[in-house]
């Protein structure tokens, strides 16, 4: 039997979208495939996986339970309502700022142009892997990075105080491919995953996670 059988993970995954109007709104590219691929790992050596996702064309993998959202306040509250849980796994590229202010109705354009005054979102990962109460045993974050990839990744383990960052190179193709290339970081150090596909790196993850909550 799988060290994960019956273990509740919670896994984020995909883009929030920030609405600006009925029509407009601020996001990311993330296709979300990453974080599915992650989720479906876990669900197939025996995990309870809650997948809080924000919108995506993805299909829900098989014995996952998607939570859908849209905005980032909306995955905080997902997130929060899913807990306690044994793992958290933040693949979500959360946007980090919304508009102050949300139209009711289509904003018009002018000439002149309109100012976009924004506000910073929730800390999803920093919120959870800070928790007096529920944290989970193990916190996971992605770490998306275009440059200094490693020293970056390292840096922001530590500002959010999660347990493990998976740091990507997502200056190419990454975060729309089929394809990805990761270093996973703990406090003992750090392990390169070559550039291969995505449903292998997620095979990688879910052994560590298997291992580290066999211990736990």
């Amino acid at each position: 039997m799988s060290a994960l059988t019956g273990r509740k993970i919670v896994v984020t995954a995909g883009a929030t979208i920030e609405a600006i109007d009925p029509v407009r709104f601020l996001s990311n590219r993330s296709s979300g495939k990453q974080g599915y691929l992650i989720a479906e790992a876990l669900a197939h050596r025996g995990a309870d996986v809650r997948l809080v996702s924000g919108p995506t064309c993805l299909p829900c993998p098989l014995d996952v339970t998607r939570i859908d959202i849209e905005s980032a306040r909306d995955m905080l509250a997902a997130v929060e309502a899913e807990l306690p849980a044994d793992a958290f796994i933040a693949v979500a590229a959360v946007a980090d700022w919304r508009p102050a202010e949300t139209h009711t109705r289509k904003a018009e354009k002018s000439a002149q142009g309109t100012m976009l005054q924004l506000v910073e979102n929730p800390d999803i990962l920093k919120y959870v892997a800070n928790l007096a109460h529920n944290r989970p045993p193990l916190v996971v974050g992605f770490a998306a990075e275009t440059h200094d990839v490693s020293e970056r990744a390292h840096k922001k383990r530590l500002r959010k105080g999660c347990d493990w960052i998976v740091a990507n190179d997502v200056s190419g193709d990454a975060m729309g491919g089929e394809e990805n290339a990761a270093v996973l970081i703990t406090n003992d150090g750090e392990e390169t995953w070559p550039r291969t596909r995505k449903v292998a790196i997620a095979a990688l993850l879910a052994d560590r996670i298997e291992t580290a909550l066999a211990k736990m």
